[in-house]
């Protein structure tokens, strides 16, 4: 899916070289279509590189994308310049008049705090609340994920005994549901985070469908009745390295991290780390595009 973003976002660079359909807003301009409009709402702290992860997985489909960055107002961002911000972002307030086919809400590292201590708590719950009527469906990530579960359900999270870092195996529940097809029967995501929901608390809420699980990880992707809403406590979207930056960064802590479970060969931090969740990331997010936003999203927005 060629993706639309603005020509001097860094990731389009990167995207480029990977072959990736990129398309500038002036291109964009000539064509007679449509385009799905995403809007990501960015929580990680590597701002950068989440963007060029996240537009990497939207890119693979034969339609037009159009993503806009979002950012909160009322939390101040340590690790991104401001000029990147200034310039590639919007605030909730600028765009809470439209309308979008789709919006992703990363994962964000405030995990271990109450959701009640986060500093722009407040902020998300009112964007949790506009998504019911202003986007289609909503694709929440990690700690994003358990914030959603709990705003809309009262799923709570629960601390780990330590971190859970690596790439584990999935066994699908439901291997027919539209989100997951295509998929083979046990696939590979990433993970990392100090919490979880779990899958006893899941099955309590009728609204809510387990999509799959894994025994070493637990809960991974869960969907509300109409898939409106889908979540993934993993995840995909990393790049090889990623883990690897956060066992190093962490090291460098003095937090004396666990290895990532089956992601180094032979769980050796000397060697490359194998990219083994390329495919199932690929398939997760174009079925939520195909099935849950562009298959579904009415043509005229404002009807939605």
């Amino acid at each position: 899916m060629p993706i639309k973003i603005d020509s001097q976002l860094p990731a389009r660079s990167i995207l480029e070289m990977e072959n990736i359909f990129v398309m500038t807003q002036e291109r964009a301009m000539r064509q007679d279509i449509r385009p799905l409009r995403i809007v990501i709402l960015n929580l990680m702290p590597t701002k950068i590189e989440t963007e060029t992860q996240l537009l990497r997985l939207l890119s693979n489909s034969p339609l037009q994308v159009d993503v806009e960055l979002l950012q909160m107002a009322t939390h101040t961002s340590k690790n991104t310049t401001p000029e990147h911000l200034l310039e590639f972002y919007k605030t909730f307030g600028e765009i809470q008049n439209n309308r979008y086919d789709g919006m992703i809400i990363t994962g964000a590292p405030v995990e271990q705090l109450p959701f009640e201590q986060v500093d722009y708590w407040p902020e998300l719950c009112e964007i949790f609340r506009w998504t019911s009527h202003h986007v289609w469906s909503t694709f929440h990530i990690c700690w994003g994920a358990q914030a959603g579960l709990y705003f809309h359900h009262g799923v709570p999270k629960y601390q780990l005994a330590q971190k859970l870092s690596g790439v584990y195996s999935h066994r699908l529940m439901d291997p027919i549901h539209p989100l997951v097809r295509g998929m083979d029967d046990e696939y590979l995501a990433p993970h990392s985070r100090y919490t979880e929901v779990r899958r006893q608390d899941i099955r309590a809420v009728p609204a809510l469908q387990l999509i799959s699980y894994s025994e070493e990880a637990g809960v991974h992707l869960v969907c509300d009745s109409d898939c409106r809403n889908i979540y993934a406590t993993g995840h995909s979207e990393y790049d090889r390295e990623t883990l690897a930056k956060e066992y190093f960064r962490d090291v460098k802590r003095g937090l004396a991290p666990h290895v990532p479970h089956h992601y180094f060969p032979d769980d050796d931090p000397c060697r490359m780390p194998q990219m083994r969740w390329r495919s199932a990331a690929n398939l997760l997010f174009a079925n939520w595009l195909n099935y849950f936003v562009y298959q579904r999203t009415p043509y005229d927005l404002s009807t939605m």
